[in-house]
């Protein structure tokens, strides 16, 4: 009690509750810029935090990753344009709602139940941190390798209209994972002796091309505006909360918890947590054709899944200092920058900092409610605007904000070529998210593979040799062939009705 009254004390500090306060507004504008990402809110407030002592440099940064994530929802909801690559896993869908006019729906529970698996997080990262830690450490590369590849297949299942075509997406996004030297044998692939694709192509001016710059052509080409789609009016978002938290309590624990042990396997993160869940959420639902129509069920367990895993992602960075994502990976830096040694003695010898961490994540999460209704209030006269006039401005800011991320034309150029691929996929019905998500974990797909054939010397059956990597496997073979099992059995069964040999029918030939 002694430690948590000094923590209390400390949090609730004016200076420190102002450098929340302040931290949470950067996070909320940085989020809901397209082509910003949580990760680079971190990191522009690293050099801030050298003149800050710990608790609130550490303040500032749980705050504003937790505000990017949520409020990156919010430009994908109103334009179909995601702020931060968490939220890509249903824009779509969050779009859709807000040309039915259930915008206020579709914000309200990407805040409120980010709210709800952001403090989920929080309670397991305060009470479960060395034990899932410890969870976490058991993956190796043969755990990784099939964790990516049932993320991929979320792809497949996500994909509302034709499998095929979400496959043949999925297939884009892995050969423009390929490209540039991010491979295990640092070779030079797909660059055509182009010097800019050296690095490949960068996963955030694709995403701003695919979803801003698609949209921007769509309107150029079809030359008329859509606004008439778009109910303008934005209620009170918190509305009808309560009854979707009676309807899908199922979902908001699965996306929760699965959010929590995602972000705790390092290297993987909110953005892979949030295209499981909301995988998951289809795949589990009692209504999955309404997937990508416009449906809030994805919304909730996804909402809930990406902020629990920014919690989840402290828990090896604090235990072990293996940062759980790219975030952590900078605060690792900022912990020992300021001699909190991340590491099992962390909690004894610096207990009064952890829980004064513990007390921050609480705060923050709080504030998501109050300033993500101020937000939502301010962004929805973006609805008001003509598309003629906002079309202009949102190619004006993506080419402004992917030229700020590397200080590159040449990514630019990268998002005009995606939105133009996005724009002929989607005029041919192919979804643009398994591509997105292709980018996201081909890279980890391939070095994982490498790495385990390499200790496997070629054996293949040494990815199922560990018992959490044959669990594993089992289902993301399970999940690729039962559907094909079901499509030959099908087909070889023979028709209804009798022995008749369907060539004497009429109208059918040979």
């Amino acid at each position: 009690m002694d430690n948590f009254t000094a923590a209390l004390s400390q949090v609730t500090d004016p200076f420190v509750l102002g450098v929340i306060l302040v931290a949470a507004i950067f996070g909320l504008f940085v989020g809901a810029i397209p082509g910003l990402s949580a990760t680079m809110a971190v990191a522009l407030l690293v050099p801030v935090t050298f003149f800050m002592d710990p608790v609130p440099a550490i303040a500032m940064m749980v705050t504003s990753t937790a505000m990017a994530i949520t409020s990156g929802d919010v430009p994908g909801c109103l334009l179909r344009i995601p702020g931060t690559p968490s939220s890509a896993a249903y824009t779509d869908e969050a779009y859709n709602m807000t040309r039915k006019g259930m915008a206020d729906q579709a914000l309200g529970a990407s805040i409120v139940f980010s709210f709800v698996g952001g403090l989920f997080g929080t309670l397991v990262l305060i009470t479960c941190a060395p034990m899932l830690a410890n969870f976490a450490l058991n993956f190796s590369s043969y755990e990784f390798f099939w964790l990516v590849v049932l993320g991929l297949s979320c792809a497949i299942v996500i994909t509302p209209a034709s499998q095929l075509k979400g496959f043949v997406s999925l297939l884009i996004g892995l050969l423009l994972a390929c490209v540039g030297m991010n491979n295990p044998a640092a070779y030079p692939r797909f660059t055509f002796g182009n010097e800019d694709l050296m690095n490949g192509v960068t996963l955030l001016p694709m995403m701003v091309g695919m979803f801003a710059i698609a949209e921007v052509l769509r309107y150029a080409v079809n030359s008329q505006d859509r606004l008439g789609e778009v109910k303008a009016q934005i209620g009170n978002i918190f509305t009808g909360m309560w009854t979707l938290t009676k309807k899908y309590p199922a979902s908001i624990l699965r996306g929760s918890v699965l959010g929590t042990i995602v972000g705790a396997l390092p290297g993987a993160g909110a953005d892979i947590a949030a295209w499981m869940s909301y995988g998951m959420s289809k795949k589990f639902s009692k209504e999955p054709e309404k997937f990508g129509t416009g449906h809030v069920e994805g919304i909730v367990e996804a909402g809930a899944s990406n902020n629990s895993a920014l919690a989840g992602a402290w828990i090896p960075a604090l235990v072990f200092g293996i940062p759980g994502d790219s975030i952590t990976a900078i605060v690792v830096g900022v912990l020992y920058m300021k001699n909190l040694t991340p590491g099992p003695m962390i909690f004894t010898n610096n207990a009064v900092e952890m829980y004064s961490i513990f007390l921050v994540f609480i705060i923050a999460n709080i504030l998501m409610l109050p300033l993500g209704y101020a937000l939502v209030k301010i962004a929805r006269n973006v609805l008001r605007v003509p598309r003629s006039l906002l079309m202009p401005i949102i190619l004006l800011f993506s080419i402004v904000g992917t030229f700020s991320i590397n200080n590159s034309p040449f990514d630019v150029i990268i998002m005009m070529m995606m939105g133009l691929l996005a724009y002929v996929m989607e005029e041919n019905e192919f979804p643009i998210a398994p591509a997105v998500l292709g980018v996201v974990l081909g890279g980890m797909l391939e070095e994982n593979f490498i790495s385990s054939m390499i200790k496997a010397d070629g054996d293949f059956s040494m990815f199922f040799s560990r018992p959490i990597a044959a669990i594993l496997g089992v289902v993301a073979i399970l999940i690729w062939t039962i559907p094909i099992i079901k499509i030959f059995f099908g087909k070889s069964r023979p028709p209804s009705g009798g022995n008749e040999d369907p060539v004497t029918k009429p109208g059918i030939t040979t």
